[in-house]
């Protein structure tokens, strides 16, 4: 049976920031959702690209050896896997990340 998600449901189970929940599995890939507030730790994924969509709020993502990318509501945007990055939030801001399962959420 093929059934609606609703992220507003979802964002009511998050409880913490940066703790992704997984929202659904396509294929060999995930959506995760978490909540953006503060500034997060530098990291990356080294054989894995990551697709950031803010859902709702604003953050910036910092990427060593490119230009900081500020994303509000309805915008996207993908870190190259192997790219130190940092995200932080403007405000209180619900992300989607699309990435593969296997992905650590946490990075190296």
């Amino acid at each position: 049976m093929i059934t609606a998600i609703d992220l507003e449901d979802t964002i009511e189970t998050i409880d913490e920031p940066w703790s992704p929940v997984d929202v659904v599995q396509v294929n060999d890939q995930v959506v995760r959702m978490a909540l953006f507030q503060g500034v997060y730790h530098w990291h990356r994924h080294t054989n894995e690209d990551e697709l950031f969509y803010v859902y709702s709020g604003r953050i910036v993502i910092h990427m060593k050896g490119y230009p900081d990318v500020a994303l509000q509501a309805g915008q996207l945007a993908v870190v190259p896997k192997n790219v130190e990055h940092r995200p932080r939030s403007l405000e209180p801001s619900y992300v989607l990340m699309f990435e593969p399962s296997a992905l650590q959420s946490r990075g190296d």
